[in-house]
């Protein structure tokens, strides 16, 4: 199954026999809380989902967006109206990054049928609403595992052998400038892949052919598994795993991210350009 679905396609989904549920991820690092913007207009249906609080635990030496206590998250999916066999679709009102985290947790709890809308909420042209849906809750029961998860070690390990992607801006992972985390720069042996060149000017992803050559222009390589990916703190990061299965790749996430790594002193800190 893709990762995305369009606009039109889920326009037409919604008016079909078995509608998906619609996961509301609205998210801004450093920005105002999303829950004011759902409620001043979402896709009917849709609920409203907490990145901080449904979707991350709380910030601690795990980094600032750890994975969220898994039976905090199978409630507010079960919540949202997520049962084991329910369709879903993701998005969010900016990068995509809120509504590829949510769909990055589902996958990762075992729930394959999952997808984000390309273009976020800018690419809906139907109506809005501000009435909150009662959904009844399901029965989703989160099964981890389904995807590949690195640790820090993880991580140290992907960059040495295989190919780890650095999804932060540019900037940041060559150490120049550093605005939420303590240490700047980046996992020794990781290369530069901002995810704003996984997307065009509108917000929606590349062609699949590509994303291929993007990702084989780092380094990826047939072996699918070897690609990891990290960001700050595992959220923009997913949205990098969203572009790498589209290209036909299985990418492993480093949960904690940069956030996590750089709390530790004793790990190692790369600073410069991208090596290759």
């Amino acid at each position: 199954m893709t990762p995305i679905i369009s606009a039109a396609d889920l326009a037409t989904e919604l008016a079909g026999p078995t509608p998906p549920v619609l996961l509301d991820v609205r998210y801004q690092l450093g920005g105002p809380h999303g829950r004011p913007a759902y409620e001043a207009g979402h896709i009917p249906g849709a609920v409203f989902v907490d990145l901080d609080a449904e979707l991350a635990g709380p910030p601690g030496a795990g980094g600032r967006h750890p994975l969220p206590d898994i039976d905090v998250f199978g409630a507010a999916m079960r919540r949202a109206g997520v049962g084991a066999g329910t369709p879903v679709v993701t998005y969010d009102g900016d990068k995509g990054w809120g509504a590829a985290r949510a769909w990055w947790l589902l996958r990762w709890a075992g729930h394959a049928d999952v997808r984000v809308l390309d273009g976020g909420l800018a690419a809906w042209t139907g109506p809005l609403e501000t009435k909150e849906p009662e959904p009844v809750e399901s029965d989703f029961v989160p099964a981890p595992g389904a995807l590949p998860l690195l640790d820090a070690d993880g991580a140290a390990a992907m960059a040495r052998e295989g190919l780890l992607l650095d999804a932060r801006a540019g900037e940041r992972y060559g150490g120049e400038v550093e605005p939420i985390d303590a240490v700047a720069g980046h996992i020794p042996g990781a290369v530069s892949a901002p995810t704003t060149e996984n997307v065009d000017e509108r917000g929606r992803f590349l062609p699949r052919e590509q994303l291929v050559a993007r990702f084989v222009g780092l380094g990826a390589g047939e072996d699918a598994k070897s690609v990891g990916v990290y960001c700050g703190s595992g959220v923009s990061a997913a949205q990098q795993a969203v572009a790498l299965e589209l290209a036909g790749f299985v990418p492993a996430l480093y949960a904690g991210s940069w956030s996590e790594w750089s709390r530790d002193p004793s790990r190692p800190v790369a600073t410069g350009p991208d090596p290759s």
